[in-house]
């Protein structure tokens, strides 16, 4: 069983929903991502997705986007994001950490040696935009090899075909895109939402999450309601890019303690 396996049966033993909020790894500054993350699970965080900063995010809106810049222009690249990871590992052995991004930083890195060390530094799951699950069968297989879960997108537009593909592959959750456009974008509606939920139930075993549109805890909580997780970026994303280097921590922690107490309550 995976960590991130590991942690949803925990909390659904508990009757509790998942926190996962995202951060991309070297931004606002370089030097700051570790001890975010670690804060970040000290005031509650189930699972912390940390993106790969990449040049041409193309499923982000102009916050991430605008994080993936600095971090790229800062020269992180996957290999420091493996770095601190490992870092965080040295303290945190429990709270899993997934990474996020696109196809073009592994390709580059190699994808054999990605797993491999992606494995050795801690990783848990790997979630690429831009890898359909028809595409990256031998992908999905080395992760699963290693005991990490790859994770996989669904949107409002998902047919019950691709649901069904996507059940076949994923293990540890499945992302569901609440809204139609980039991270960011528009106003969530709870009541799709909620509509959307057993019809993927249907097709994937393992817990959903959804994300895109959460920006408080109100309607962080009436999404938890309807699914097993919830995930919080571009918010969090666009509080943290505002601070100073000594606040980036403390932050980060205040945000998702207000989260996890509405869910929580």
């Amino acid at each position: 069983m995976s960590r991130i396996q590991a942690t949803f049966a925990r909390l659904a033993a508990e009757g509790r929903k998942a926190l996962i909020p995202f951060v991309t790894a070297g931004d606002p500054f370089p030097d700051v991502t570790v001890e975010l993350m670690l804060a970040m699970a000290e005031a509650g965080a189930d699972v912390i997705e940390l993106g790969v900063p990449f040049s041409d995010p193309m499923a982000d809106g102009p916050v991430i986007q605008r994080a993936a810049e600095r971090a790229v222009k800062a020269g992180v690249g996957l290999k420091h994001v493996l770095a601190d990871v490992q870092a965080f590992r040295e303290k945190n052995q429990t709270t899993p950490v997934v990474l996020m991004g696109y196809a073009n930083p592994i390709e580059r890195y190699g994808v054999d040696r990605f797993v491999l060390d992606a494995k050795a530094a801690g990783v848990d799951g790997v979630l690429v935009v831009d890898y359909p699950p028809e595409e990256c069968e031998r992908f999905a297989a080395l992760l699963k090899a290693q005991e990490m879960d790859p994770i996989f997108l669904l949107a409002p537009t998902s047919t019950d075909a691709r649901m069904q593909r996507v059940g076949q592959v994923a293990s540890g959750y499945v992302y569901y895109v609440s809204l139609k456009g980039v991270t960011g974008a528009g106003h969530l509606n709870t009541a799709a939402v909620a509509e959307m939920i057993p019809r993927i139930r249907r097709h994937v075993a393992v817990p959903v999450g959804v994300g895109f549109g959460i920006r408080d805890a109100a309607t962080a909580r009436a999404v938890a309601d309807v699914s097993d997780a919830v995930v919080i970026g571009s918010r969090l994303v666009e509080l943290l890019e505002v601070q100073s280097r000594d606040n980036v921590a403390l932050t980060g922690a205040q945000f998702i303690r207000e989260i996890r107490s509405a869910l929580d309550a």
